[in-house]
């Protein structure tokens, strides 16, 4: 399922994934120096989730990023292509409904869901087209998309040090807290190989969505984008 434009074959990054679970969400807040809390608290805010709404939750890992939805009231469903993933957050979040699922394909009917989010997972999709086009089929007209992603610092200057840091640093730091180093070097080329603001938030409309916005986190290290599906669309 999983590429993002790179020579790897998808079984290939789905094992990777699975070799990461147990440490995935530690080594990512060491390597996003602690924003992650900050993105995550981000999506929820644009998601707006509402009690007993429906929410998908595309490329949720061990299930984190689900947990503020339940809170707040939602039926959410973490669905994710890693087993390794899903199993870890089945361990850890035990009450969380987890679906095995591929983001081109996947295992839920027709406008099933109020609003579908997936953080740090559309570059993990072979076809990001097609996985837009999947969420918009499966969220109801009206309802809602959020779309978390890493993207191109705004500042130029700071464009070039964010590049170098994620390219020679990421590395040497994720030997120290993941189990499988060589995944984040993966995962470096795939951001930098990903297109920037303007273009995905084209992509989304390209997609049926309609109603897309986006803003910048952390001087557009990661950037946020909102869309709806529009009724009769």
């Amino acid at each position: 399922m999983a590429r993002a434009d790179l020579d790897k074959a998808p079984a290939d990054v789905a094992a990777m994934f699975d070799d990461v679970a147990e440490r995935y969400d530690l080594t990512n807040d060491v390597l996003a120096l602690g924003q992650t809390r900050r993105w995550r608290s981000a999506v929820v805010a644009a998601v707006d989730p509402k009690p007993g709404e429906r929410i998908l939750d595309l490329a949720a890992g061990t299930g984190t990023s689900s947990v503020p939805f339940a809170r707040a009231g939602a039926i959410v469903v973490p669905t994710d292509f890693s087993l390794g993933m899903l199993r870890v957050g089945k361990e850890r979040q035990p009450s969380l409904p987890f679906v095995a699922g591929d983001g081109m394909h996947l295992p839920f009917r027709d406008e099933s869901f109020d609003a579908a989010t997936i953080s740090f997972g559309l570059r993990n999709i072979n076809d990001r087209w097609a996985g837009l086009r999947e969420l918009h089929r499966v969220v109801r007209p009206g309802g809602r998309l959020v779309v978390c992603e890493f993207s191109h610092p705004s500042w130029a200057p700071f464009r070039t040090v964010y590049t170098e840091y994620l390219m020679k640093a990421l590395p040497p730091v994720a030997r120290r807290t993941s189990s499988n180093p060589e995944a984040y070097v993966y995962l470096a080329e795939s951001i930098r190989a990903w297109p920037d603001q303007q273009a995905l938030a084209a992509d989304i409309a390209t997609c049926g969505w309609g109603r897309v916005q986006w803003r910048n986190l952390t001087g557009g290290i990661v950037a946020l984008h909102r869309a709806s599906r529009l009724p009769g669309v």
